[in-house]
């Protein structure tokens, strides 16, 4: 019975990573370059994420080839500010921007780079493994908003729920 307990909850969170249903991570990502501080600008809210606003994300190259990943937010309703480190590495091909995260111990979740600033990675479009998980992000707490409508249309046309979308100020 433990056993079968087991295999069902590894089952359920191996699905947990993955691109959704018809969408594409980028291709010739660089993941050099993908390393460094980002923002959020935009989210479709979750429950990970319940009450946080001035979301940032660290990431950096361990020595094992993984992504040390360190994410911050201020919780609004209890004044204060919290931080949780996890790891990621790809989850296929390191050409790809299909990424895998965890954040606690062996069980991972998608991060799939969906749409990037080429030239400068200064901006990406990341979603989970299901379309209810998505982020807007950028190098600098704050984006112009003509680039910010362009992306969220980019969005809507992959089918993203655009009308869930919390936006975010500039981190104090």
């Amino acid at each position: 019975m433990i056993n079968k307990l087991f295999f069902l909850v590894v089952l359920l969170l191996s699905g947990c990573t993955g691109v959704p249903e018809g969408l594409a991570v980028v291709d010739d990502f660089k993941l050099d370059r993908y390393l460094g501080s980002w923002y959020e600008i935009a989210r479709i809210e979750n429950s990970f994420e319940k009450n946080l606003g001035q979301v940032s994300a660290e990431y950096s190259l361990r020595e094992d080839g993984s992504v040390k990943v360190m994410n911050k937010g201020f919780d609004a309703k209890k004044g204060e500010w919290k931080s949780i480190e996890g790891k990621a590495a790809f989850a296929g091909e390191p050409s790809k921007g299909a990424l895998k995260v965890s954040f606690f111990g062996p069980f991972y979740a998608g991060y799939n780079v969906l749409a990037l600033d080429r030239e400068n990675y200064s901006w990406a479009i990341v979603c989970g493994h299901k379309k209810s998980l998505f982020w807007i992000l950028a190098r600098k707490p704050e984006m112009e908003p003509v680039l910010l409508q362009k992306l969220v249309a980019k969005a809507d046309s992959l089918g993203f729920e655009t009308a869930k979308l919390r936006y975010f100020e500039k981190p104090r």
